[in-house]
Order: structure tokens, then sequence, then C-alpha cells
């Protein structure tokens, strides 16, 4: 799909590796063969995963610019106690998100986050202007998805104006147009929820005074990525919510958030018990999605 006066311009705009750093290393392996002129990463590089604090120490050596993501933030919170966190700071379910946020403690990143901003642009004379975002500029966790409105969509560009918006954090591809405005999701790196295991990142190149759309998805060593979990210790000892991590890696779907929904309306308690009692009641989305070797590209999601 074509957005849009200088051709050749390409933008490679990554997100959501969350501790995958197999994932990730993939990812910008690829990108190296791309001819990119700009890397963005789109938040939310850490938590969630085993090797956040590897991650941190590769991206600390990656030219790149990124923006702040939930995650990112969180980790800031967790670490300096903030008291708006609540049972997160010690409630056992969130044992793995402490241990990730200890990790991340001594290797700078947790300052470099402080000093991320909420959007980047991407501003080349002739060309539609371009606003990314983790979630949308006016919250990192509003993400850009199906439920997305075309009233939203207008309030968002009025009170940040850009012809192409390009979001990240709900770690599902997406493609949007309402009048001249087009809205897009990169898709996740590390965590998909797609159903489609491979590392998942967005480039845009303009040609001929239009931004073009690329979805490429990569293949990388799943296996070495879920083994992490186990070696890093936060199995072990990161309560039940490192192994629902673990398990929406594997199927690249999403468990969490659904699962402490059903948990506070009151149909399941948030124990092991809970877990395994929600997983009875959806078996079908926890069938192992068919994993694909190949690297994909389209001009859709």
């Amino acid at each position: 799909m074509r957005l849009g006066t200088i051709a050749g311009v390409r933008v490679a705009i990554f997100a959501d590796v969350h501790g995958n750093l197999p994932a990730l290393e993939a990812v910008v392996e690829d990108i190296g063969r791309q001819g990119v002129d700009r890397v963005i990463v789109n938040g939310d590089s850490v938590n969630r995963g085993p090797q956040s604090a590897e991650v941190a120490r590769f991206l600390a050596g990656f030219p790149h610019e990124a923006t702040l993501g939930n995650h990112d933030d969180l980790m800031v919170m967790v670490n300096e106690r903030d008291p708006a966190l609540g049972e997160t700071l010690v409630d056992p379910f969130w044992a793995s998100t402490r241990m990730t946020a200890a990790s991340l403690a001594p290797g700078g990143f947790l300052e470099t986050a402080k000093t991320l901003p909420m959007t980047l642009r991407i501003d080349v004379p002739g060309a539609p202007s371009v606003l990314v975002s983790h979630g949308s500029p006016r919250h990192y966790r509003e993400g850009y998805g199906p439920s997305l409105t075309p009233e939203t969509i207008s309030e968002i560009v009025e009170d940040h104006p850009a012809d192409v918006l390009v979001g990240s954090h709900t770690h599902r591809p997406h493609l949007q147009s309402w009048a001249r405005y087009t809205v897009v999701n990169s898709g996740s790196v590390g965590a998909p929820f797609n159903g489609d295991p491979r590392a998942q990142y967005l480039i845009l190149t303009l040609v001929g005074g239009a931004w073009e759309l690329e979805f490429r998805r990569v293949p990388y060593d799943l296996d070495r990525a879920v083994a992490a979990y186990a070696e890093s210790g936060l199995l072990e000892e990161g309560g039940l919510s490192a192994h629902i991590f673990k398990d929406e890696l594997v199927h690249a779907r999403s468990y969490i958030v659904p699962f402490l929904m059903r948990c506070e309306e009151g149909a399941l308690e948030r124990t092991w018990e809970g877990w395994e009692a929600y997983k009875r009641t959806r078996p079908e989305r926890f069938v192992p999605p068919v994993r694909n070797l190949g690297i994909g590209s389209s001009a859709e999601p």
C-alpha cells in the first residue's frame, strides 16, 4: 500500500521485543540486509521475556532511536517502588516483573528509559508526515487495532497532526485508513499475538513522494527463546506470570490479559488452579501454531 520527494528513504520500525534476545538478533540481522536509513525501536524492549538485561545491552550498542513503552516505564516504576503500582510490588503473581526490574537496575537502562520521548516524527520534505508512538501519542496503552474508530483517529490527529500514525503495543500488525490518514501497527518482535510466532516488524519506504509499507515476518530460534525462561531462573522464581508469558510466546497468543479479566469478573481465581481452568475453557487457543521457517514480506498485515 502506498501512502502519499525523495525516493529511497527507508525506515525500520520494530517494537515489543519483551526480553526475547533470539528474536531481536534475527530482526536486526534482517534489517542489516534492507539498507535502511533509520531505525526506531517503538517501546517495550524489556519485561515479560527472560533476557531483558541482555536485550538492553544489545540495544545499547545498536544505533537506533526509541520511544517510551509502557513496560519500559513499568520497570522504572517497579525499581523506584512507585506506590501507584499497589500490589504489583508484593504480589507473588508478579514476581517475574520484579525480577526483571532488578536485573535492569545495574545496566543503565532504567535511567535511559526516563529520558525516552513518547513520540518520534519522520519528516521528509514533500512526503506525508509520520508520527511514531508505542501506543497512540495520547497514551502508550492506547493501541491501534480493529476497534479503532474514525472518531478516535480524528481526535488523535487533531491534537497530534500527522498523515501516518505508526503504533505498536497490541502485538498484532494492523493497517487502517480513514479520509487521508493511515494508521499502522508494527506488530511485535518478541511476543506476537496473531498466531504467527515469527518476529514481526515494519519498514517504510519513500517512493515517488509516497510511503510504501512492508510488514516483515522473520523466523528465529524459538526453542532457544523458550529455554531461556528456565535457564535464567525466571520460570522457577518468577511466579505464575512467568509461565503465562512463556505460553504466550510458544503459542503466539494473548493469555494474561483475558485470564486476569476473567479473574476480576470472579469467574476464576488468580492461582495455578485458576490458570489450568482457564486453559480448559479455550483449548483451541493452546494448540501450538505451525512454524513457518521462511521470511515473510507483504504490503498488508
